[in-house]
C-alpha cells in the first residue's frame, strides 16, 4: 500500500506543476491577445480543468500530511 500512495503522490505533484504551468501560459497568452474570440470557450474550459487539478493536488497533499 505504501508504494501505491507514493506513486499517487508523484502523480499529484506532476499534475499540480503541469496545471500551474498551463494556467500561467493561458493567462499570459490572453493578456497578449493571442486567442480568437471563438477559441475562448475551449481555452476557458482548459484553464478551469487546470484549476480543478491544482485543487485536487492540494487536497491530496493536505490529506497526506494529516
Amino acid at each position: 500500500m505504501a508504494t501505491e500512495k507514493k506513486d499517487h503522490s508523484k502523480f499529484f505533484e506532476l499534475g499540480n506543476r503541469v496545471s500551474r504551468s498551463t494556467i500561467a501560459v493561458i493567462d499570459t497568452v490572453v493578456q497578449r491577445g493571442g486567442f480568437k474570440g471563438e477559441e475562448l470557450t475551449t481555452i476557458g474550459q482548459l484553464r478551469d480543468q487546470a484549476v480543478q487539478m491544482v485543487q485536487m493536488a492540494e487536497e491530496f497533499q493536505s490529506e497526506a500530511e494529516a
